[in-house]
């Protein structure tokens, strides 16, 4: 195994030209470094000095071959540190962050403006996908933050944090259910009309599930969706009624493009969630963002929900 001390010791050695100055810089006895050069010529089977009345100089057929390698080596080494510390003490490198379409839309934009604005010098790699695939990402080192769907199953490679934000699922319908505009409904009702729902693969499906299941209600759709945006538009055009988290539906709404449903009793708030590897170091730029989330979190419950 490479002792890099021994490297440093010749190098300086080297460098200064005698055992006593060498031993003056590295704050080490002279009998110490000598011993390390012994050790090290041992080690590599050559002699790496000749001892000469004025101190030490490389040997032609040792020293002189391999200084300018090891004093390479040892500078790109330093720089490693370097490079390393700095990621410690200031926000640069790149932040690999991971979470679905919809949750970079409604969630992450804002906070990635803003923390750009405060570290310009960070870049990102951004994937997108469901909650269950960006946890198995963060487990082999693909993502170095995720954001989830929440509730899932826990998982002991991965430590799931702070909520970001509340998610309210609620009914939709567009202008071809009109007559449904301010009645209220109980979710039976629903088994009468056709339901967009998203695809079993989701936490969304699966928490909707365990809704119909704790009310023993069967509801099944007429279409699977993959994607938000997809089920907005098919609810604007009338193919039947949607179930999505209100915060994903609040603009469409407000064109009055789409209405919300009253629906006794309502659907069980769910969240998004910061979630990181386990047993795994946060450069400061990983910590500087994640705190940008855990800040507006704070911020919101001092404020209260909003009106």
């Amino acid at each position: 195994m490479v002792n890099l001390e021994l490297y440093k010791i010749f190098r300086t050695v080297a460098k200064c030209g005698s055992l006593t100055k060498a031993s003056d810089e590295l704050y080490i006895s002279q009998p110490a470094i000598s011993q390390a050069i012994k050790q090290l010529e041992q080690q590599l089977g050559i002699p790496l000095f000749n001892r000469i009345h004025k101190g030490m100089e490389l040997s032609a057929q040792g020293g002189e071959l391999i200084f300018d390698d090891v004093d390479d080596a040892l500078r790109i080494l330093c720089d490693v540190e370097a490079k390393v510390s700095a990621m410690k003490e200031s926000a640069v490198g790149t932040l690999r962050i991971g979470a679905s379409e919809t949750i970079f839309q409604y969630c992450i934009a804002d906070r990635l403006v803003e923390f750009h604005n405060l570290y310009p010098e960070v870049k990102y790699e951004l994937t997108s996908d469901v909650s269950p695939k960006i946890i198995e990402y963060l487990k082999i080192g693909k993502c170095d933050v995720g954001f989830l769907n929440l509730p899932l199953e826990a998982d002991d490679g991965v430590a799931v944090g702070e909520t970001v934000m509340l998610l309210n699922d609620i009914f939709i319908a567009g202008n071809a259910f009109a007559d449904l505009k301010g009645k209220r409904l109980t979710v039976w009702d629903l088994q009468n009309y056709p339901l967009l729902l998203m695809e079993e693969h989701t936490v969304a499906r699966t928490s909707f599930k365990h809704y119909c299941a704790n009310l023993g209600v069967h509801l099944h759709p007429k279409i699977e969706i993959d994607s938000w945006g997809f089920m907005k538009q098919l609810v604007v055009d009338g193919m039947g009624i949607g179930c999505i988290p209100r915060e994903y539906a609040r603009n469409k709404i407000a064109q009055g493009t789409i209405f919300e449903l009253n629906v006794e009793p309502p659907l069980p708030t769910r969240s998004v969630g910061i979630a990181l590897p386990r047993n795994t170091s946060m450069s400061y730029s990983l910590r500087a963002f994640v705190n940008l989330f855990r800040h507006k979190q704070q911020h919101l419950q001092q404020i209260g929900p909003l009106q």
